[in-house]
């Protein structure tokens, strides 16, 4: 059984020899070949020699062409802030001064923007590879696109105009369904809607104002004869339920999942669960053995039946090449990474962490936990929540972002008693956990806080 047929037999919900291994390549893909995130997202021949150092390294059974949630950002109107060692992130939203709806005939053409080196890339990996292996195209989800095109504010919409929320999302997965046809056409055997800030809103409000969007997306995927996943960052145990309703062929969680539990739900729902990974204590940081460990702990925690084994999001461009070997070969070589690590346990983090004293602050602390803002989107809208408002409380608080991307700030999350990214404190009190507040209720908060200084 080839890659890509094992990957269908998953998705197809039947029994496998194996579990498939899907690594989530996006700008890393790039490091492979010593190309960085900006050339690898706008040169077609970049991105195809680093995904061919990715086929040839890691074995996947199914791998993205591109792991990056601009791409129709940028056509639709936002402007980039472009790095080096990560993928763009958005940094203005046409949208973000009155309840506007884009124009319909806004929805792209395949010559608009980056569309065309995305497309190049993969009908040529689909000629090199795609008999064999299962290719994925990533699409920006329609929510965290239209947050994207309103800003922040897409929160408070949320509760003052659930309406416009609606049909906002619902241009948004219009676009998401035509350029699933684009890829579909070029070749892609899984369309994945990757969609960060579905994690950071209510079950409830899924329901009323996103579960279309994402229904006709999944719909029309299926009726092109291709697979479909649903890709969520964050803490989504809450959401998992209600993103099956939606009715995906499979769904796609980080590490802030529990994955036991959220297999529970997806298998009520035959819908095949991939995940989660840690990327940064694991992947990033961690050893060879310490990803082996964290694989077949995944793999012996889980049943097989409707199962993917990848990284929780994207990989980090500067991830060692041997931590992914590593668990491609707990995925494809359970049995022998086993007897390597039977007598292996993780080295104890021994750095020391002291904590503010909050209490002799004169300003009220906002202290922000990410994974880092620079590449996780609801990591982004959290910060930028605190961002957009500081010149109104800049006077009784000052803010602090700690990135989950070195050993010091794992120490600090972890001596903090935070479980999930990201999570945002004041004062020290854990406060909004993977939820980003409305403006009105953030700035209620920190004036409280600031009335006990």
């Amino acid at each position: 059984m080839t890659g890509k047929e094992l990957i269908f037999a998953a998705m197809r919900h039947e029994k496998t020899p194996a579990v498939p291994w899907v690594p989530f390549a996006g700008v890393h893909a790039g490091a492979l070949k010593g190309y960085n995130g900006i050339e690898v997202l706008k040169d077609a021949d970049k991105l195809y020699e680093s995904l061919m150092e990715v086929h040839k390294l890691y074995q996947p059974h199914g791998m993205p062409i591109t792991f990056d949630l601009q791409i129709e950002a940028e056509i639709l109107g936002c402007d980039l802030l472009w790095q080096e060692y990560a993928p763009p992130s958005v940094k203005s939203h046409p949208y973000s001064e009155g309840q506007k709806l884009p124009c319909p005939c806004a929805i792209p053409n395949e010559n608009a923007g980056r569309l065309p080196v995305v497309l190049e890339a993969m009908r040529r990996v689909k000629a090199s590879v795609g008999e064999t292996t299962a290719l994925y195209g990533l699409i920006c989800g329609p929510f965290t696109l239209a947050s994207h095109l309103r800003g922040s504010n897409i929160f408070l919409d949320m509760i003052k105009d659930p309406e416009y929320v609606k049909r906002l999302v619902e241009f948004c997965a219009q676009v998401c369904i035509k350029i699933s046809g684009m890829y579909i056409d070029a070749g892609m055997d899984v369309i994945a809607a990757v969609d960060p800030l579905v994690s950071q809103v209510s079950p409830a409000h899924i329901e009323e104002m996103l579960h279309d969007g994402f229904k006709a997306i999944f719909d029309y995927i299926r009726s092109k004869k291709v697979f479909s996943s649903f890709f969520v960052c964050g803490n989504a145990t809450n959401q998992i339920e209600v993103m099956c309703r939606t009715n995906p062929d499979s769904i796609s969680v980080d590490e802030n999942v529990n994955m036991p539990k959220a297999k529970q739900i997806t298998d009520k729902y035959n819908i095949t669960i991939g995940g989660n990974i840690p990327l940064t204590t694991t992947m990033l940081l961690g050893t060879q053995q310490d990803n082996m460990k964290t694989v077949i702990d995944l793999l012996d925690s889980l049943d097989h039946h409707n199962l993917i084994i990848s990284p929780g999001c994207d990989m980090p461009y500067d991830t060692p090449i041997e931590n992914t070997v590593a668990a491609a070969q707990a995925v494809l070589n359970t049995d022998a990474c086993r007897k390597i690590i039977e007598n292996y346990e993780a080295p104890k983090s021994d750095i020391k962490i002291e904590l503010p004293d909050y209490k002799s602050n004169k300003k009220v602390l906002i202290e922000l936990f990410t994974l880092d803002s620079d590449v996780c989107a609801a990591c982004t809208y959290m910060l930028r929540n605190v961002q957009d408002v500081y010149e109104e409380i800049k006077d009784i608080a000052e803010y602090v972002e700690y990135k989950y991307i070195n050993r010091e700030n794992i120490a600090r999350t972890g001596a903090m008693g935070i479980s999930n990214l990201p999570t945002m404190c004041l004062d020290g009190e854990i406060k909004w956990v993977s939820i980003i507040p409305d403006r009105e209720t953030f700035i209620s908060e920190i004036k409280k806080y600031a009335a006990k200084k």
